[in-house]
């Protein structure tokens, strides 16, 4: 299965032999060949055009007002950059827990930073974040100095999700002694084939315009969420399609009902006697010619035109009448009674809000429901699960971060391929929070934390210890507590240093 690739590998996976299929977590179309007697070969064309379909549906869901606030507060939540202060960062790097040498992890953090320079990131985090966040995935172009790869990647070049797809080959074998099949080795790539209107990819370089491209050259970070029927990357709008869909169609035949039922209108009967029915609808015609009005304004031309001849579903109604009725007589039809419900636009709009994990009182906020900012006791559950879907989704879009910081530390020969594993577990991403917020969330903890002690006071020394308070009501660490001792000491006027002296050694007379 060995093919020429586009692009740079830093390192070749090792397939281990399994009897077990891999699973496909990564939403790659994923095809197997060989097996013994039956090879299974999976269509492409129909996988990559079901995914592109979802995907420009996602969009179209994106221009919409209701899915775009909806979309643009999640953002807003997740991605935060404070500028003011020389160094602030939207995103920066801990390994505190990383057991390497001080060398080794301030090379990690300098590559980190460049990463997050090639990325633009605190300019055009927002916008990259939001992307990830409507297609589901996002893919960047890794690119290198082919004659000097030990410089490290060179630029990022976002890579339309349309227009490039992850392919995996499996290749099985059978076990000629115990007739099991087992996993032999596994090829991947991707596949980039630009102007993807159609979705269609071929996998064996059936269309010459089709560019097979190596992993390592191409950054790739997906939702997490695989659709389990078309093993597909499904993005955070996939919930919110049918909501949106039933919105969308409850709205436009709302519309359409009022503007049938709002006028009202009036039903001329006029009586034509004995005539013919062809005289009888000449003198109709000439009857409703000569009464009806249908002066309308012209934005175009600027000038005012009579429009007799159109007829529409809102207009009065001209029946004939014979001879022997009741003659000519006019009747006015009601408009409609309840134009003005709207109960059912309501519940498919929070259904929609509720489809895309925001927070209903954020959108449509009354002075009950509404959220107050740094109130913790206002705070409602809404706004805790929200918190921690944004966490959620900060560490799954952390995967760029370290997909290229693996690729950068490769390159430049910091680390070898079998220290990434040690690496990986200890790199730890701090998301800028929002200052404000955070001050007055930890403000209002405090008090209520006071609060609490000022009913305690008098049962301290008696059910309660003084340490029991600070490491459990105060939740005051033993370092916080020593160095607040030494400080309430030194403002008292006394010797902090006299707390670490044993007084029983005070009154020792040597020999």
């Amino acid at each position: 299965m060995a093919f020429d690739l586009f692009g740079f590998t830093v390192s070749k996976k090792q397939t281990k032999k399994t009897f077990v299929t891999p699973e496909n977590d990564d939403g790659a179309i994923t095809y197997v060949e060989g097996g013994g007697f039956v090879g299974t070969y999976l269509n492409t064309d129909i996988d990559a055009k079901d995914e592109n379909l979802l995907i420009q549906k996602y969009r179209e869901m994106a221009m919409t007002q209701e899915v775009d606030l909806a979309i643009t507060d999640v953002v807003n939540e997740a991605v935060l950059y404070e500028g003011g202060n020389v160094g602030n960062t939207t995103v920066a790097l801990s390994l505190d827990t990383l057991q390497q040498s001080v060398g080794i992890k301030k090379k990690i953090i300098d590559e980190f930073k460049k990463i997050v320079s090639l990325l633009d990131f605190n300019k055009t985090g927002y916008d990259t974040f939001r992307k990830w966040y409507i297609d589901g995935k996002l893919y960047h172009h890794i690119i290198i100095d082919n004659n000097k790869p030990r410089e490290g990647i060179k630029h990022l070049i976002p890579v339309d999700a349309l227009d490039i797809k992850k392919v995996r080959e499996i290749k099985r074998e059978k076990d000629p002694v115990s007739n099991i099949e087992y996993t032999e080795d596994i090829e991947e790539y991707f596949l980039y084939k630009p102007d993807q209107t159609t979705g269609q990819f071929f996998p064996h370089g059936k269309h010459t315009e089709e560019i097979k491209v190596a992993p390592d050259s191409i950054s790739y970070v997906h939702s997490g969420m695989i659709d389990s029927d078309k093993q597909v990357v499904i993005g955070y709008l996939y919930k919110a399609i049918k909501p949106y869909n039933q919105l969308r169609m409850i709205e436009d035949s709302l519309v359409i009902y009022r503007l049938a039922r709002a006028p009202e209108r009036r039903i001329f009967y006029i009586d034509v006697g004995n005539l013919p029915k062809l005289k009888a609808e000449q003198y109709l015609r000439s009857v409703m010619d000569k009464y009806k009005q249908k002066v309308v304004y012209n934005a175009t031309t600027g000038e005012v035109e009579d429009q007799k001849k159109q007829m529409s579903m809102l207009e009065d109604f001209w029946l004939p009448r014979r001879e022997g009725g009741r003659g000519t007589e006019i009747n006015t039809l009601p408009s409609g009674q309840n134009l003005g419900e709207i109960e059912d636009i309501e519940y498919f709009r929070k259904k929609l809000y509720q489809s895309l994990n925001v927070p209903i009182s954020r959108i449509e906020g009354t002075e009950s429901t509404a959220f107050n900012l740094g109130r913790t006791s206002e705070i409602n559950r809404d706004e805790i699960k929200f918190a921690k879907f944004i966490s959620r989704l900060r560490q799954r879009f952390s995967s760029l971060f370290t997909d290229l910081l693996r690729i950068q530390l490769l390159l430049k020969g910091i680390i070898k391929e079998e220290d990434w594993t040690e690496i990986k577990d200890a790199i730890e991403y701090v998301w800028t929070q929002d200052s404000h917020y955070v001050e007055l969330k930890d403000n209002e903890i405090l008090r209520e934390r006071l609060e609490v002690l000022s009913q305690l006071d008098e049962y301290i020394g008696k059910y309660f210890s003084n340490e029991w308070v600070r490491k459990n009501l105060l939740r005051q660490t033993d370092e916080e507590i020593k160095q607040l001792d030494k400080e309430i000491k030194r403002e008292t006027g006394e010797d902090p240093d006299d707390a670490e002296i044993n007084p029983d050694l005070l009154d020792f007379q040597g020999p």
